[in-house]
């Protein structure tokens, strides 16, 4: 068996099965197939696409790449499939942990112009991403919840085709996407699974119908493993709250639990973790809504988000947010129409925010505070946003390409599509 023979067969759009699959997975891994080979068998998939059978099979390929943890709970998790400015992590963690849910929470680095919850994390000073086993174990004991960057032994094939995917322009592949997501949250040990699937200009799924057959297909990989899979189908044209980068994201989270937060950002919030509960409680959804605004009025939840970061070695008033700032104002008056998100994510991205190469170095500080947002009224020459930056300099220009404006009011969008 040779790999060009198996990239081939997936660039004339023909099955693979398992012996294959698993040959070419493994021998990635031990460095026998080489990363310029993966790429194309990825952007051949990416073209091509899987067949349930062969997502089914790759995804359990990846789990079995690496080590499968159980810690004998019952774990729930929340995913996001990736967008601009979406800091819900770091928000329904505590949320979890003050109603007293058990999360393993392993995120990803992030992909393209997407920040990704391990870089957010990383913004706080001293916050430890890998933990063992055992301190994962403490941890659900003592604060019900930690925070993990995919570990070397969990899913590590998945882990090094992750990092492939962001510099290939294969990140919006559905079946890979979905075996990425499942491999990881199968070998962490969840049971009840929450994933906010990102559907507009500013996500990797563009479309309601392509967000459908992602949720399809990652429910059926669901029930394969006997884990309970809910989708919410969530809108992401214009970023998710107010701010858009890794340590200015921690600070809108931290934010939010204070009691300040953007309608859209808390109706997501709302709605990702009232589906956990009901299905770890088995509530109904007001009793979930009544229960989650309880632990955030009366502070539960704060306190929750401390015990969390300083239990992995976090100092909470430490974050990295960039000293330079650039204040941009309003060319016109009027109400803000449109705020592309894809935009705004690859000019953060381009600021520092995220990786153009596998092994970049990324700047935690630096990205933009959003003054005004979709449907406000603004005047001319009041701020519409401001930009933290290091090195780069940024373009007023180029922010604000990413604005159109309306003399007339603008109709309001939902933020949750669709739940499935």
């Amino acid at each position: 068996m040779k790999a060009v023979e198996l990239i081939e067969k997936k660039r004339n759009s023909r099955k693979l099965n398992k012996k294959e699959l698993t040959f070419f997975v493994n021998g990635f891994l031990e460095g026998v197939i080489p990363n310029y080979q993966m790429s194309a068998f990825l952007m051949a998939v990416t073209i091509n696409g899987f067949s349930d059978q062969e997502a089914k099979v790759f995804t359990d390929v990846l789990i079995k790449s690496g080590r499968q943890l159980s810690f004998g709970e019952k774990l729930v998790d929340k995913h996001s499939t990736g967008g601009v400015g979406d800091k819900t992590t770091l928000i329904i963690a505590p949320i979890a942990a003050a109603l007293g849910m058990k999360m393993v929470k392993m995120s990803g680095r992030g992909l393209g112009h997407t920040g990704g919850t391990a870089d957010k994390l990383a913004a706080i000073k001293g916050m430890q991403l890998i933990l063992s086993p055992a301190e994962i174990k403490k941890s659900l004991e003592e604060i019900g919840v930690c925070l993990l960057q995919q570990s070397a032994d969990i899913a590590p094939a998945d882990k090094l085709i992750y990092q492939l995917r962001d510099v290939t322009a294969t990140t919006n592949s559905i079946p890979l996407i979905a075996s990425s997501i499942m491999s990881k949250k199968v070998a962490s040990g969840s049971k009840i699974l929450v994933i906010d699937i990102k559907v507009g200009r500013g996500a990797f799924i563009k479309t309601k119908k392509q967000g459908l057959e992602l949720a399809r297909l990652l429910k059926k990989i669901g029930r394969h493993y006997r884990l309970k899979v809910i989708c919410v189908l969530s809108r992401m044209d214009e970023p998710l709250g107010i701010n858009v980068g890794n340590g200015l994201e921690v600070m809108e989270a931290l934010s939010f639990l204070n009691g300040n937060y953007d309608k859209k950002l808390y109706d997501l919030v709302m709605e990702l973790t009232s589906q956990l509960l009901k299905q770890e409680r088995k509530v109904s959804y007001q009793v979930a809504c009544q229960q989650i605004e309880e632990v955030l009025n009366n502070g539960k939840a704060l306190n929750s988000f401390f015990e969390i970061i300083e239990n992995q070695g976090g100092e909470v008033r430490n974050i990295k947010i960039s000293k330079q700032t650039l204040l941009i104002n309003s060319p016109k008056s009027g109400f803000v129409k449109k705020i592309d998100a894809f935009k705004i994510g690859k000019l953060v991205q381009q600021l520092g925010a995220g990786r153009l190469e596998v092994n970049d170095e990324i700047s935690l500080g630096v990205g933009v505070v959003l003054h005004k947002k979709e449907g406000d009224y603004i005047k001319k020459g009041d701020p519409l946003l401001k930009v933290y930056f290091d090195n780069i300099k940024p373009a007023s220009k180029e922010f604000l390409s990413c604005y159109q404006f309306s003399v007339q009011k603008v109709k309001e969008k939902k933020v949750v599509i669709a739940i499935v």
